[in-house]
């Protein structure tokens, strides 16, 4: 399967207003599935492949060392959401205690929704991209200070 494929398949979703799609063969798997008005998700990884809404501000968040902890970044260049569809809440927030393999945000990529995990345990220590914001391949989103 090719990103062609791929794109004409989430049109196919799009202008079909399909709640879930799915397709598999031999070497791929794409699951998209649509929250409450929001566009696709795709929950399952995507083999060789590499997040929406507005939302004020985070709160001031406590200043936080760097080199206390371990820096998550960015696996694609995309759009950074903080939560799962507009109305919902965020993911995580600064203070919050997460486990490894816990979801901490959405990366947006070529219309495909990218969840990001946890990949330590510890307490989230900073946020650094603003929700809705676009982000670079490499680029700190969250810090994690381990417990």
């Amino acid at each position: 399967m090719e990103w062609d494929d791929v794109d004409r398949l989430l049109k196919l979703f799009k202008e079909n207003e399909l709640a879930e799609l799915e397709f598999q063969d031999e070497r791929f798997r794409l699951h998209v599935k649509a929250l409450h008005g929001a566009p696709p998700t795709v929950p399952v990884p995507v083999p060789a492949a590499p997040v929406q809404p507005s939302q004020p501000p985070a709160p001031p968040e406590p200043e936080a060392r760097e080199d206390a902890g371990r820096v998550i970044t960015s696996p694609f260049v995309g759009t950074f959401y903080r939560q799962p569809a507009p109305d919902s809440p965020p993911y995580v927030e600064v203070g919050q205690v997460v486990s490894k393999g816990q979801v901490l945000c959405i990366v947006e990529a070529m219309k495909l929704m990218n969840e990001i995990e946890a990949d330590i345990g510890g307490r989230i220590a900073k946020i650094y991209v603003e929700n809705g914001k676009p982000v670079e391949f490499g680029e700190s989103l969250f810090l994690i200070e381990p417990h």
